[in-house]
């Protein structure tokens, strides 16, 4: 298969990729924006602190329940069936170890809090560790092969089932079981749903198959992503134990409103990237384009979705949560800060993944990780917005420590990248300013009229920006191309994703047959993943 065709054919798909799973994000997010807004005014500060309380520690469980082997799986430039089996019998049997594990420690947790009532939630909670196990690589599967609107169905299948659980638990008065509830559905549901559409099975272990590369990444990769879980839930665990559930609550809820849309762009962009650079790892010019571009895309939605939201961070948070959790303003508007940080990390995160720099990331996260938990625990001294500050001060100190990183271990576009985040800082930070000053003169009590006027006010920054700078027209221009950025298919004809794991001269045939028949053209809790 000549390479031009193959960049057609793995452009086509990622573009396919990214509209679908933008669509599913898309409907994930209006249904956590519901679960948000009806579960604020059912249950009190308290009944989020004591799932964040939860969270914050068995959370570090998931990080060893997945040993890093889906993105092992991922990666890979190839994995056998029987490589497979392996793989989800080591994650089931993770699962099944760490939920077993949860519940005979959950004694210890609730003493950690001084609440008995965390016992029992811990137990309940513990379940998702095996159901999660269960479903690792079935969905590493559908990713690998880019089939990503099944990948975009089971999660917004999942996503609804658990608010509708969620919504009637809290409505019948079960207070912070509903969070539980909302949890423990949505992985339930989501198992279930993969199970149906992966359409593979595994099979008994296989114990002669090589398995020593993937056990290698996913080891590196443990270490790495559970200094990142520490770092990034520390903060949650220092809250809860010095000023107790009720703040912790309200810090809970600022952290969710930041990372609701973060993690709504970021997720179908690793999602989509993962696999795409992967496949590129070895042609350094298109590598080097892809994510340019693709921090590029990033940064774009989360900077204007950040600088709105920070600007006029009083009117969405009473118009989501209600009045009541009008504490929770200041300490949003700070971590909408550190959220914009850490989507400019973000690349730096693909490409360590996508090179198979596993071990250079554990030495990264070794380098900045232990730092940022001490400034949170320190910040903790001034109070929960101390907490706040340090975090978003750490983050902010990491993002130029990870690109000075990989431009000494690969050959990835490090300046440009750099270039990239300064760019959308000085255009959006300036945007959140002049958005914030355009409703000073509104009703306080305006609301939608105060969120319409702000909204407009960023528009036309950005518009007039893009009128008198041509560096960042250049950027709308692109994210306005997106398609053509990936490579258009021969004729318009429709390629199907192609199986990484297939001979070049199937998937040379899967690449140029006509279109597929099949649909496969492609959290109330925040359980915050290592960044």
């Amino acid at each position: 298969m000549s390479e031009p065709h193959t960049a057609r054919s793995l452009g086509a798909n990622a573009s396919r990729g990214a509209l679908v799973t933008m669509s599913g994000q898309g409907v994930r997010l209006a249904i956590q924006l519901a679960g948000i807004v009806v579960l604020a005014r059912l249950l009190t500060p308290a009944d989020y602190g004591l799932i964040a309380m939860v969270t914050a520690i068995i959370g570090i469980g998931e990080i060893f329940r997945d040993f890093g082997l889906s993105s092992a799986a991922i990666q890979a430039k190839s994995v056998s069936r029987e490589q497979k089996d392996n793989l989800f019998w080591l994650n089931s049997g993770i699962g099944l170890v760490l939920t077993l594990l949860a519940c005979g420690l959950s004694g210890v947790i609730a003493s950690i809090y001084g609440d008995d009532r965390l016992q029992m939630l811990t137990i309940a909670l513990a379940a998702t560790f095996l159901l999660n196990g269960v479903s690792t690589q079935f969905r590493a599967d559908l990713t690998r092969k880019l089939l990503f609107l099944r990948l975009a169905v089971v999660d917004s299948t999942a996503q609804a089932v658990g608010f509708t659980a969620g919504v009637v638990f809290a409505v019948l008065g079960f207070g912070y079981w509903a969070l539980a509830a909302q949890q423990l559905a949505i992985s339930l549901i989501g198992l279930v749903m993969l199970l149906v559409l992966t359409g593979w099975f595994p099979g008994w272990m296989h114990r002669r198959t090589p398995m020593r590369g993937f056990l290698g990444f996913g080891a590196n990769l443990l270490g790495s992503q559970l200094l990142g879980y520490a770092a990034a839930n520390v903060d949650s665990v220092v809250i809860g134990t010095r000023f107790g559930a009720s703040a912790l609550g309200f810090y809970n809820r600022a952290f969710q409103l930041m990372m609701l849309p973060l993690t709504q762009l970021n997720a179908p962009s690793t999602r989509v990237a993962l696999p795409v650079l992967s496949r590129l790892q070895d042609q350094r010019d298109r590598f080097n384009a892809f994510i340019s571009f693709g921090q590029s895309i990033l940064l774009m939605a989360v900077s204007f979705t950040f600088a709105f939201l920070g600007a006029q961070a009083s009117s969405v948070v009473e118009l989501a949560l209600g009045r009541q959790w009008l504490e929770v303003v200041p300490l949003f508007q700070v971590l909408l800060v550190a959220g914009f940080f850490q989507a400019s990390s973000y690349a730096v995160y693909w490409v360590m993944l996508s090179k198979g720099l596993a071990r250079a990331n554990l030495h990264y996260a070794l380098a900045t990780r232990p730092a940022m938990i001490l400034l949170i625990i320190l910040g903790a001294n001034w109070g929960v917005g101390g907490v706040a500050v340090a975090y978003t001060t750490a983050i902010v100190l990491i993002w130029p420590v990870g690109l000075i990183w990989i431009s000494r271990v690969s050959d990835a576009p490090a300046k440009v990248m750099f270039l990239n985040g300064v760019r959308m800082l000085l255009v959006f930070g300036l945007g959140a300013g002049v958005s914030w000053a355009s409703t000073l003169a509104l009703p306080v009590d305006a609301l939608v009229l105060r969120l319409v006027v702000g909204l407009s006010s960023l528009i036309g920054w950005v518009v007039l920006v893009a009128l008198i700078w041509p560096r960042f027209r250049a950027d709308l221009i692109t994210l306005a191309q997106a398609r053509r950025h990936f490579g258009r298919r021969a004729g318009g004809a429709t390629t199907r994703p192609v199986d990484p794991d297939a001979s070049p001269e199937a998937a040379s045939d899967a690449a140029s047959e006509a279109p597929q028949a099949d649909a496969d053209a492609s959290a109330s809790i925040v359980v915050r993943e290592p960044h």
